[in-house]
């Protein structure tokens, strides 16, 4: 059978050998983040829309980040869920592969869009004074478009490896359509199709990683850098361990993949917002504004702590 013939792919029913309870149990935990990581991240997004004195180059990179949380989440958070808590056991083949592709746009784009933050703050830092010339609104949405291309085409050989092969394994390895699942599905030694795909991975992670560490060194921000840092932390270190045992010839249970790879993606997104957005004045201070939460110290409080608090 060639590719593209399939209709259905069958979910392999092996996410967990634990209980029927606990998997739905880890369905409704993974329900309450994507509800908490699509509301956190769309109201991110509004609040720097809706206030012009947000559209500035930092604010402009958080809603970049918020909207790669959002493609990145979603693309795998709903199958999950429909086959932990409604029992969905089958994907079509069209939609498997487009899954595919977005899931891995949005794990390139969290890299870019990690790197290209602290580059951000390294401009800052280093050049406060040039800061604003260096880096306009124009460049900073020129810069995203491109990074968006760039992320489409190295993923693009996903999707044309996966098409130009045979399909003769109607099932996946995995709870969702990720480039080892349904490579997996076709026939013939896959070895050399891993070993690009390993390669092009390993320079994206090690790339951008490397600009991270760099952007550290260089300004040494210290516990300034603390908030990017957590991020980085919890977004790399489930990659770097997973494809590091892979390779090492470690074997990995289907538990154990899915926590890894679950955690690479949920986490950072669920702390983004929290982290980027919360941590930085003016936003905060919008949404404390919003939902009036210093109303009692604004009627209460002396002239001065009213202007200690004032935001803009």
């Amino acid at each position: 059978m060639e590719g593209g013939n399939f209709t259905e792919t069958l979910l392999r029913p092996r996410v967990t050998t634990l209980a029927q309870d606990m998997s739905r149990l880890v369905g409704v935990v993974i329900l309450i983040m994507y509800v908490v990581i699509i509301v956190a991240n769309m109201m991110n997004i509004l609040l720097i829309y809706c206030d012009k004195k947000l559209h500035k180059p930092m604010y402009l990179l958080i809603c970049n980040l918020a909207a790669v949380d959002i493609v990145y989440t979603t693309s795998t958070s709903p199958t999950m869920i429909g086959f932990l808590l409604a029992g969905v056991k089958t994907i079509s083949y069209v939609p498997c592969i487009f899954q595919m592709v977005i899931y891995h746009v949005g794990g390139v784009m969290e890299m870019f869009a990690l790197a290209v933050m602290a580059f951000d703050r390294l401009i800052a830092v280093s050049c406060p004074f040039q800061y604003q010339s260096y880096l306009t609104n124009t460049r900073i949405i020129i810069l995203t478009y491109i990074l968006w291309l760039a992320a489409l085409v190295f993923v693009s050989v996903m999707p044309a490896t996966v098409l130009s092969l045979t399909q003769c394994r109607p099932r996946l390895i995995y709870a969702f359509c990720d480039f080892a699942a349904v490579l997996r599905t076709t026939c013939g030694d896959l070895s050399y199709h891993f070993n690009v795909v390993t390669v092009i991975s390993f320079f994206l992670l090690f790339f951008t990683f490397f600009l991270i560490c760099l952007s550290y060194f260089v300004i040494k921000m210290g516990s300034t850098c603390f908030s990017h840092l957590i991020v980085v932390v919890c977004y790399y270190c489930p990659l770097f361990i997973r494809i590091v045992l892979t390779r090492m010839g470690v074997v990995l249970t289907i538990e154990e993949r899915h926590g890894l790879t679950i955690g690479s993606f949920l986490g950072p997104s669920l702390v983004n917002p929290f982290v980027y957005c919360l941590n930085t004045k003016e936003i905060k201070c919008k949404i404390f504004k919003i939902f009036n939460i210093r109303k009692g110290r604004l009627t209460t409080g002396t002239r001065k702590t009213q202007q200690k608090i004032h935001c803009w």
